[in-house]
């Protein structure tokens, strides 16, 4: 197989080395020459994972490059949510014929608050093959070869080829054909992360923790449901798994982001503190979209909005949520 990776974070850097060790013939699509160039010469990504060699049969390339995806049969997009529009529409113009995509993002597309599967499509056509690829897996252990699971989902036979060309011996790839669920567990998941990270930031302990996975599990079930997702894909890796990991894991992003917030930083200036994006940052508010649409309330969401993007201290978005009315557990 010819693969592609565009985007050369953390993520993309490690799907690239996976592709490349199964025997693809993988190109690494960076943001600038400049970073494609390092890559080359130290066999590091010197951005992210500075300790992890990267193989050298991976070819790093970059955007600016008219050949990047030239003959490539898999295109694994691995961009930030943020970035859809530019990506898709860069994308559209270069995709060769009878290549399909597999999207390694967690969330929805911030302009028009789509999932990342409608905005694909949209640009690219029916006819291109497309899947989603999620569950825990952070990209710092991957990397060391630690065991772990995903789930991908969409295409059917797309979904066969994915699971030929990446699963191995420490890393178990299920399918799912419940694309709408994997996209909204990715999605929400970073959302109820960022409420995880607060309770970490402001000094809570583990029923605390435990409380907001469980009923953010509650509302990222809800909602999916409402826009026609399983409520067992919830129960699976790209939901509880993938939620636990992010809420919980010292590599989670959105985690550290949420503490972040609690200890007094700027929603604004929390990925310059990261050096890294902070998913749910941006998914939020896409996400109350998404719930006014189908009638679903998301209390934990709709705090972590307030605190993010309305400056509401944490303290009271946390004694909101303790004071709201009675309720049978559902």
């Amino acid at each position: 197989m010819r693969a592609a990776v565009v985007g050369a974070g953390s993520w993309g850097t490690v799907v690239a080395g996976m592709l490349a060790r199964a025997g693809a013939r993988t190109a690494l699509v960076c943001r600038t020459e400049a970073q494609a160039e390092a890559i080359r010469e130290r066999g590091i990504n010197p951005g992210v994972l500075r300790d992890v060699r990267v193989p050298a049969s991976v070819a790093p390339t970059h955007l600016g490059d008219p050949d990047a995806l030239r003959d490539a049969e898999l295109i694994a997009m691995a961009v930030p949510s943020r970035a859809t529009g530019e990506a898709v529409a860069w994308l559209a113009g270069r995709i060769p014929a009878g290549a399909a995509v597999l999207c390694l993002t967690k969330g929805l597309d911030p302009a028009s608050g789509r999932r990342l599967s409608e905005a694909y499509r949209d640009a690219l056509g029916p006819e291109v093959p497309f899947a989603a690829l999620s569950g825990p897996n952070h990209a710092e252990e991957i990397a060391l070869g630690q065991p772990t699971a995903a789930v991908v989902a969409g295409d059917p036979a797309l979904v066969v080829r994915v699971q030929d060309a990446l699963a191995g011996p420490r890393f178990r790839l299920y399918s799912s054909t419940d694309l709408v669920g994997v996209e909204l567990c990715a999605a929400a998941k970073n959302v109820i992360a960022l409420a995880a990270g607060m309770s970490d930031g402001v000094g809570f302990g583990d029923n605390c923790k435990a409380t907001l996975i469980t009923r953010g599990l509650a509302e990222m079930t809800r909602l999916g449901e409402a826009h026609g997702a399983r409520a067992a894909t919830f129960r699976g890796l790209a939901g509880m798994g993938d939620l636990v990991a992010t809420c919980t894991s010292r590599h989670s992003r959105n985690r550290a982001a949420g503490a972040l917030i609690a200890r007094g930083v700027p929603a604004d200036r929390v990925e310059a503190e990261l050096g890294q994006v902070a998913e749910g940052i941006w998914t939020v508010r896409n996400l109350l979209g998404l719930a006014a649409v189908a009638g679903v309330e998301l209390p934990i969401s709709a705090e972590v909005a307030a605190a993010t993007h309305e400056g509401k201290p944490v303290l009271a978005c946390l004694e909101a949520l303790m004071a709201r009315a009675p309720a049978a557990e559902e």
